[in-house]
C-alpha cells in the first residue's frame, strides 16, 4: 500500500486495515489503528508503520481511545512461509521471552544478526522491540482484568524487572501501571489480590471482517475429544471449552460462539470479537495461550482478501456470498492435532484416558491434558502412530509456530504408513497453511493462495446440503 491509500483508509476510518498497518501523528506523539474515531490528522503530520512495535520504537505512545494494541494481527504472517513470517509467528508464541533472540535465531536456522536485520527491514522493529510491545499488551490485559499485584504482573508479562516494566508501560501508554489499572472498564479489576479471578481472565479475541462462528463451532463439536474438550449449549449460543498445555503450566479456556458486536459507529462486517475466559496455573502463559487460541479460531485471517479472490470463481462465488468470512480453523496444540489427524476420535479419547496427564483441578468434563508425544512414543512405539510421535518427541518433525512447512511435509511423508491426505490435514491445521490443495485433486490455480479456504467452503456447503431435510 502506498501512502495515499493508507491515508484514505485513515480518513475513512476503515477498520478493514486495523492490524495491517498503524499510523502515528507527529504533533501529538500518539499512534493509532486506521479506524480510530479521533479527528483525522493532517496528511503532512502522519507517519505509517507496519507494526505497533515500530511506532513505539520511534517514540510514539498508544492511543487511549482506539487501543491499537488490541487489533487482530496482520494476516501476512500466517500466509508467508519465509523467515520473517516464521519469526513473527514465533515471537507471537513467546519464543523471545522464553529463549531470547538467540533461541529464536537457532529455531530459524539464521544468525541473530541476520534475524535482526531482516525483521527491521520488513516490519520496522527487531525481535526485542516486537517482544517488548507484546509484553506491554499482556501487562495491560493483566492490569485491567486481574487482581494480581503490580510486581506479579511485571514478571508474568515477561519483564526482567519491575523498573523495566514501569518504564515500558509509561513509554507505551503514557501512564503508570496504577493509572492504567484505575482506567479499567466496568469498575476495574477484582478486589481480591494475589490471584486471577476464579472465573478466569476475560478476553476479547478480536477479528477483522465477518466471522462465520457457526461453521467453526460445528467443526469443533464434531471433533470433540472427551476429557480435553467439551461443547456446551445450543447451536448458535454454544461455549467451547478445552485444556491447554503451555510452556509454564496448564490452562482451561472457554470461548463463546456468539461473536461480540462492534461499536455502532463501525459496520458489523468490519469486525468484532469472540468472548473468552482463560484460567492459567501460571500467568506467564497468557501471551502464548492467546496466540494459540487465535490460531485455533483463525482470527488473524483477512477475509476481504480471501473472499475477493474466491468470490470470482464460478463454482465458489455463490458459496462465498452465502458465507462471507468463512475461516480455516487451526489448532491450539500442533502435536496433538497431528496425532488426532492420524487416529479416530474414539482412539484419541482412549489415548487421553490412558496416557494423558490428569489435571490437578478438573473442571466439569475437562479432566486431562492430551498426552505428550514422548509419552505416546514410549507407550505405543509401533506403527505409524509410533513413528509420528517419535519424530515429534526427538525433534525430527517440528510443527511449532515457526516450523518450515515444506520441510515438515517432507518429514511427514517419509514416516512409514503416512498418507498424503493425513499430511495435508496436518499442514492445513497444525501449521496453519492457507494454501493447501487436496492430494491428487484438480484444483484451479486461481484459488491460490487461499486453497485451504476454498476447500473449507466446499466442505461446509456439502455438510449443510446433507443436513437439509428432503422435500
Amino acid at each position: 500500500m502506498d501512502e495515499e491509500t493508507r491515508y484514505e483508509a485513515v480518513r475513512s476510518r476503515d477498520a478493514r486495515f486495523d492490524g495491517e498497518f498503524f499510523f502515528a501523528v507527529e504533533t501529538t506523539g500518539i499512534y493509532c489503528r486506521p479506524s480510530c474515531p479521533a479527528v483525522t490528522p493532517k496528511r503532512q503530520n502522519v507517519r505509517y508503520y507496519a507494526t505497533a512495535a515500530a511506532a513505539q520504537s520511534s517514540g510514539f505512545r498508544a492511543c487511549r481511545r482506539c487501543r491499537p494494541d488490541a487489533v487482530p494481527g496482520s494476516a501476512a504472517w500466517n500466509v508467508r512461509a519465509d523467515v520473517v513470517g516464521r519469526a513473527m509467528r514465533m515471537i507471537g508464541d513467546g519464543v523471545v521471552d522464553r529463549e531470547g533472540v538467540g533461541g529464536l535465531a537457532v529455531r530459524l536456522g539464521y544468525s541473530a544478526r541476520q534475524v535482526q536485520r531482516q525483521l527491521t527491514a520488513e516490519v520496522g522493529a527487531g525481535p526485542v522491540a516486537l517482544a517488548r510491545a507484546q509484553r506491554a499488551h499482556t501487562a495491560r490485559v493483566l492490569l485491567q482484568t486481574t487482581g494480581l499485584s503490580i510486581t506479579e504482573i511485571a514478571f508474568a508479562a515477561g519483564f526482567a524487572s519491575v523498573r523495566q516494566f514501569n518504564d515500558t508501560i509509561r513509554a507505551v501508554y503514557a501512564a503508570t501501571p496504577s493509572e492504567l489499572r484505575a482506567a479499567a472498564p466496568r469498575g476495574g479489576p477484582p478486589a481480591r489480590r494475589g490471584a486471577a479471578p476464579s472465573a478466569g481472565i476475560p478476553l476479547r479475541l478480536a477479528h477483522r471482517g465477518p466471522y462465520q462462528a457457526t461453521a467453526v463451532f460445528d467443526l469443533l463439536a464434531r471433533e470433540t475429544v472427551p476429557g480435553i474438550e467439551e461443547m456446551n449449549g445450543l447451536r448458535g449460543r454454544r461455549t467451547y471449552r478445552r485444556t491447554l498445555r503451555l510452556p509454564y503450566g496448564t490452562g482451561i479456556v472457554a470461548v463463546d460462539e456468539r461473536p461480540g458486536a462492534p461499536a455502532p459507529r463501525t459496520p458489523a462486517h468490519h469486525g468484532g470479537w469472540l468472548d473468552a475466559r482463560l484460567r492459567l496455573t501460571d500467568p506467564r502463559d497468557l501471551t502464548t495461550a492467546v496466540q494459540r487460541l487465535r490460531r485455533l479460531f483463525d482470527l488473524d485471517a483477512d477475509p476481504y482478501a480471501v473472499d475477493e479472490r474466491l468470490g470470482q470463481d464460478p463454482r465458489l462465488g455463490p458459496l462465498v456470498a452465502a458465507r462471507p468470512g468463512l475461516r480455516s480453523p487451526g489448532t491450539a496444540d500442533p502435536d496433538e492435532l497431528a496425532v488426532r489427524a492420524l487416529v479416530s476420535t474414539a482412539e484419541a479419547e482412549r489415548l487421553v484416558r490412558r496416557y494423558g496427564k490428569t489435571l490437578d483441578a478438573p473442571s466439569g468434563g475437562l479432566t486431562h491434558l492430551f498426552p505428550e508425544p514422548a509419552a505416546l512414543a514410549e507407550a505405543e512405539p509401533a506403527g505409524t502412530l509410533g513413528a509420528l510421535t517419535t519424530a515429534l518427541a526427538d525433534g525430527t518433525l517440528r510443527l511449532d509456530a515457526g516450523a518450515d512447512r515444506d520441510d515438515a511435509r517432507q518429514t511427514l511423508l517419509a514416516l512409514p504408513g503416512m498418507d498424503d491426505d493425513t499430511a495435508a490435514v496436518i499442514r492445513t491445521r497444525a501449521l496453519g497453511d492457507p494454501d493447501v490443495a487436496p492430494p491428487g485433486g484438480d484444483v484451479p490455480d486461481t484459488w491460490r493462495p487461499w486453497r485451504s479456504y476454498a476447500l473449507q467452503h466446499l466442505r461446509v456447503a456439502a455438510e449443510s446440503a446433507s443436513q437439509e431435510p428432503a422435500t
